[in-house]
C-alpha cells in the first residue's frame, strides 16, 4: 500500500492587525496618494475638529476621516450631497478593520468657476443696491391670490400646492409654469414673472392667451399680491439658472413681495438675495405668504366674543344711566312739590336774612345817635381850644403891644412906612403913629 502525502504548503496564517498592516502598506504602495471625486454624505465634524464623512456614487462609497490639522484649511463648509474632489492616502483603520481614506485637502468639484462667477454677480449687484434691505416689502397679510413660477415636473410644486391648500384654501393659487434647470431656465424664468407682473397691476385679471394655470379658483384669477419663486434642492449647476443676472433685475422690478424658496436650507442663489424674502424651503415659502384659515377663522371668533362683549357691557351701562336718570326724574307731581319746598325754604330765608339786617342796622343807629352828642362836644372843644390859641399868636402879632414898648411907626403923607434914613429929606412932613395916636413931624437935619 502506498500513503499519499500531501506536497503542498499550508498557507501563512496571520494576525488580524498583521494583515490589517500589510493590507494598508499595499494600498500605500499601490495607489497612494489618491484624488477622489464622489458626493459628500453624512459630513460631521467632532468637538477634537476631526471630520468624518463618507464619499459616494452611484456604484460604491468610502469612509472618509479628515484630521483637524487639514480640515483648518477648509475655504469653504461642506455640506450633505455637495459634489467634492478629495486627496489623501488609502489605509485601513486597524481596530474596525475598515478602508479608509486620510483626506489631504478638499475642493468643490466642477463647480469652481461657476461659485467664482457667483460670487462676482453677487458683488456687483449688491452695490448696485438690489440687495438693500431699504427695498424689501412686507408680505400681505391676506393676499388676495398668490402667484407661483415653478417647474410642473418639479416635487417643489406639489409640496406647495399641498400648504396652500392646507392653510389658505380659500385663496386662489396662479401657476405659471417655467423650467427651473437648464440651459433655456432662466429665459423662461424670466417671462414667467413678466406674465405675472401684468396680472399684478390689473384690477380685473386676465383671461384669453395669458399663460397661466389655475391650480385652484374658478374663472378669471384676482390680482396677484405675491409672487412664490420655488424649485427644491440639487447642486450649484442644478440652481445655476437662479444665479442669472436678467432674472435677478426683473426680480427686483416686481410690482408685488416676491418669496424665493429655492433649494434647501443651505443653498443660496441670487434670486434668494434679490427677493422681498428668502424662506429655507419651498414648503415654507408657501407657509410664510399664507397664514391658516383656522387661525383667522380663531382671530374672527376673537373678535367677535369681544365685540358681543363690549355691546353686553355698553348696553349694561347705558341701562344703570338710565336707571339712574329715571330715579332722578321721578314723578312731575313729586319733582314739583320738592321745588315748591325748596322756594319755601329760600323765601323764609331771605326773611329771615332781611329781618336780621334790619335790626343790624337799628342797634347801629341807636349806637351812632348815643355817640353823637360825646362826639360834637369834644368838637366843639377841640375847635374852640385851637380858637384861643390861634387869637393869642394872633395878638403877639398886634404892632401896638411893640408900641407901649415906646416905639413909634413913622409914615409919609401916603401912609408909607418909612424904615430907613434914606427915605427922609430936610422938612418932609411925616407922621409918628404912637400907642395912644399920632404926631405930625417934619424932617430936620439928617445923621447918618
Amino acid at each position: 500500500m502506498f500513503s499519499m502525502k500531501n506536497t503542498q504548503e499550508k498557507p501563512l496564517i496571520w494576525q488580524v492587525g498583521a494583515l490589517c498592516r500589510a493590507i494598508a502598506d499595499a494600498l500605500q504602495a499601490r495607489f497612494n496618494p489618491v484624488v477622489v471625486r464622489g458626493e459628500l454624505s453624512g459630513f460631521s465634524r467632532a468637538a477634537s475638529g476631526h471630520c468624518y464623512f463618507t464619499l459616494k456614487d452611484a456604484t460604491g462609497q468610502l469612509r472618509c476621516a479628515m484630521f483637524k490639522r487639514a480640515a483648518t484649511g477648509l475655504a469653504f463648509a461642506p455640506r450633505d450631497g455637495e459634489l467634492v474632489e478629495v486627496t489623501g492616502k488609502l489605509g485601513v483603520y486597524e481596530p474596525r478593520g475598515d478602508l479608509q481614506l486620510i483626506v489631504e485637502s478638499m475642493s468643490r468639484a466642477g463647480q469652481g468657476s461657476l461659485f467664482e462667477q457667483f460670487l462676482q454677480l453677487k458683488a456687483k449687484l449688491e452695490a448696485e443696491g438690489l440687495f438693500d434691505a431699504s427695498r424689501k416689502r412686507a408680505l400681505p397679510i391676506m393676499p388676495r391670490s398668490i402667484g407661483l413660477v415653478t417647474s410642473l415636473g418639479a416635487a417643489a410644486l406639489h409640496d406647495v400646492v399641498t400648504a396652500l391648500q392646507r392653510r389658505v384654501p380659500h385663496i386662489p393659487v396662479v401657476l405659471v409654469p417655467a423650467s427651473v434647470q437648464g440651459a433655456q431656465a432662466a429665459g423662461e424664468l424670466v417671462q414667467a414673472l413678466s406674465s405675472l407682473y401684468l396680472l399684478a397691476h390689473t384690477d380685473k385679471g386676465l383671461e384669453g392667451d395669458f399663460p397661466y394655470k389655475k391650480v385652484r379658483g374658478v374663472g378669471t384669477p384676482p390680482p396677484v399680491d405675491v409672487i412664490l419663486l420655488v424649485r427644491g434642492g440639487g447642486a450649484m449647476e442644478d440652481l445655476w439658472a437662479f444665479n442669472d443676472e436678467q432674472l435677478a433685475r426683473v426680480i427686483a422690478q416686481s410690482p408685488v413681495p416676491v418669496v424665493s424658496g429655492v433649494g434647501h436650507e443651505t443653498d443660496f442663489t441670487i434670486a434668494d438675495f434679490v427677493a422681498d424674502l428668502r424662506a429655507p424651503t419651498p414648503t415654507a415659502a408657501a407657509e410664510l405668504v399664507a397664514q391658516p384659515r383656522d387661525a383667522w377663522l380663531g382671530a374672527l371668533d376673537a373678535v367677535q366674543r369681544r365685540l358681543q362683549d363690549a355691546l353686553v357691557r355698553r348696553l349694561d351701562r347705558q341701562s344703570q344711566r338710565l336707571d339712574t336718570m329715571s330715579a332722578k326724574l321721578g314723578r312731575p307731581s313729586a319733582r314739583l312739590a320738592g321745588q315748591r319746598l325748596r322756594l319755601t325754604g329760600y323765601a323764609q330765608s331771605l326773611h329771615s336774612a332781611t329781618r336780621h339786617s334790619l335790626q343790624a342796622r337799628q342797634q347801629q343807629l341807636e349806637r351812632l345817635a348815643a355817640q353823637l352828642p360825646v362826639a360834637l362836644q369834644r368838637g366843639l372843644q377841640a375847635q374852640g381850644q385851637r380858637l384861643d390859641r390861634a387869637t393869642l399868636r394872633l395878638e403877639l402879632l398886634d404892632p401896638h403891644l411893640v408900641l407901649r414898648r415906646g416905639y413909634a411907626w413913622l409914615s409919609d403923607t401916603h401912609g408909607h412906612a418909612i424904615t430907613r434914613v434914606g427915605q427922609a429929606h430936610a422938612g418932609q412932613a411925616l407922621t409918628a403913629t404912637l400907642m395912644d395916636g399920632t404926631v405930625d413931624l417934619t424932617v430936620g437935619d439928617q445923621k447918618a
